[in-house]
Order: C-alpha cells, then sequence, then structure tokens
C-alpha cells in the first residue's frame, strides 16, 4: 500500500512503477519478469507504457543485459526516495514444505520444479529428499509424496494428511546400459548375471516387495557395489557396465539405458502416492504445488504403463 501511494504522488501507475524498479534490478527483462511472476512479454509492455507516459527510454542494451538510460536513472533515484519515504514494507511470501521420494524427485518431478521456479523467482519453496520409511515419518510438510505398497499408503507421513492419493503404479527391472551390452549378450536368466557386476540402493535393501532382487544381491560374494546415493547409482549403471535395480519407465526418462525383462518370475512393483498436511491444504500456493505434481503425473502417464 505504501509503495502505491508513493509512485501515485509521483504520477506513475504503481504496477509500471513495479515492473521498472525489478527490471532496474535484475538488469535482465527474463529475470525481471520471473521475479513479478509475469511473462516477459507482459513486462516489456508494462516498460513500453511507462516509456509512452514519461516520452523517453529508461533502458539501453548492454553486453548480454540491459542498463538504464540517465532518465532510467532519474527515475530510480526518485521511486527509492519515495519508497524510503513510505517505509516500503517487503511482501513475505508464504513458505511452502514439499517432502519427496528421492527417486521420484530426480527421474520425474525434477524438472517441472525447475520450470515453476523459472517462472516464478518469489516463491518460497522448501524441498526434503525422503531416503528412507523413518525420513517419512520423520518430517513436517505441506505436501509429501513417497513410495509404498501397491495396495496400502502405509507406511505414511506421521501428522495428519488427507485421504492419500495413488498417483502410479511402478515395476521395477534390472537395467544395464545399451553401449556395454549387444543384444545376443545381454542376461536372459539369473545363471547369466553371474557375469555382471551389480549395484544397489542401499534403500532397497528394506523394501519387502525387491526380495527377489535383494536375494541375488545378498547372495554374492563378489562383483556387486553398495551405494548410498541414487544418482551415484545411476552414473554407474550408465557408465560401468554395472546392472542395477530402477523403475521400468527408466529408458523413457534416459535413453541409453534398457530393461532387462524374464529375470524375475515375481513382479517388483510399488505405487507412488501423495498427500496434503491437513492444515494447510486449503492454501492457494500449496494447491499450486499439488497441481502442478498431478500435471506432471498425466504427461508422463504412458511411462508407467506396463
Amino acid at each position: 500500500m505504501a509503495f502505491m501511494e508513493s509512485t501515485r504522488a509521483a504520477g506513475i501507475d504503481p504496477v509500471l512503477a513495479q515492473s521498472f524498479r525489478v527490471s532496474a534490478r535484475c538488469g535482465c527483462f527474463m529475470q525481471a519478469a520471473r521475479s513479478l511472476n509475469i511473462k516477459s512479454t507482459q513486462l516489456r509492455k508494462h516498460l513500453a507504457q511507462l516509456e509512452a507516459q514519461l516520452q523517453c527510454s529508461l533502458f539501453h542494451h548492454q553486453d548480454a543485459g540491459v542498463a538504464l538510460s540517465r532518465e532510467g536513472l532519474q527515475l530510480q533515484a526518485q521511486l527509492i526516495a519515495l519508497a524510503h519515504e513510505h517505509d516500503v514494507p517487503v511482501i513475505e511470501q508464504p513458505l511452502i514444505r514439499l517432502a519427496v521420494a528421492e527417486s521420484i524427485l530426480h527421474d520425474i518431478l525434477g524438472r517441472d520444479l525447475v520450470s515453476l521456479l523459472r517462472r516464478n523467482a518469489s516463491v518460497r519453496l522448501d524441498i526434503i529428499t525422503l531416503d528412507s520409511e523413518l525420513a517419512l515419518q520423520a518430517i513436517s510438510a505441506d505436501v509429501v509424496l513417497w513410495l509404498a505398497g501397491t495396495d496400502s499408503p502405509l507406511p505414511g507421513p506421521s501428522f495428519a494428511i488427507s485421504e492419500p492419493q495413488p498417483l502410479a503404479r511402478l515395476e521395477y527391472l534390472p537395467h544395464i546400459a545399451k553401449r556395454y551390452s549387444r543384444v545376443t549378450a545381454r542376461p536372459d536368466s539369473l545363471d547369466d548375471l553371474a557375469d555382471f557386476l551389480l549395484v544397489q540402493w542401499q534403500h532397497d535393501r528394506q523394501i519387502e516387495s525387491f526380495r527377489p532382487w535383494n536375494s541375488v544381491v545378498d547372495q554374492r560374494l563378489a562383483g556387486v557395489v553398495q551405494l548410498h546415493s541414487y544418482e551415484l547409482m545411476l552414473e554407474m549403471i550408465r557408465c560401468s557396465a554395472c546392472i542395477g535395480l530402477l523403475p521400468q519407465y527408466m529408458s523413457q526418462f534416459d535413453r541409453s539405458l534398457i530393461a532387462l525383462p524374464g529375470l524375475f518370475e515375481q513382479p517388483m512393483q510399488r505405487q507412488v502416492w501423495m498427500a496434503v498436511n491437513a492444515g494447510s491444504q486449503r492454501q492457494a500456493d500449496v494447491q499450486v504445488i499439488v497441481e502442478l505434481i498431478q500435471n506432471t503425473f498425466n504427461e508422463r502417464r504412458e511411462w508407467f504403463q506396463s
């Protein structure tokens, strides 16, 4: 309110003045649009309207960005003085806490979260990665995305949540990098795995539905690597001729990897579940995150079809 009063006192539309102030501070129209959470075309329209009103150019291009003209510097100084005079408050954005299973964050949700941040640089988001059932039980968040059994979301979060929503059923299969495995040499039985180095993410050792794979790994006296990092496990499969257990969608996420079906008779499956904190489920900013997650899984639904 104070900023609106100060800009009106200067005879400038508050929206146009805010677009100018952020653009001047960022020195980049794209970054300024992100900060204002508007499209860059809309920002440029605001600036063009302001320049037409003042009958002068406020910016000129310089190197990879933009810089203020002499008139732009004068306007910036005027608005800064008015802002100090009216004691402009900083508008605090609500903090949204998002807890996500580590593999889902890396493989499925990460790219869309980056897109959200590119569009809105003023968001306050606390992203918590879940790498174990203990971590799921220990956290408190506004939105939770976790992996559990196909028939039940338990064990789930320990705080009050909305009804858990199933988003996708994931099938898990051993994977290998294409460049390390010719079609004629790929393993087609459990005995054939003896010729390959196996890599296992430690988090998967406690998953009951992964018992067929874990039994093979546990029987190994050599040729096995245990890792606490999901991302490092992926890198070892890509670059070290290892075989590891991954979701069947992985060949969609990374075209260099290929699944090895038919090695296990018993299917290895998990379900992705989502729930919202009962105390914050009606907040608009929380709903933005929920809709983003739902849209992400809807757009990738072909990933999860066996």
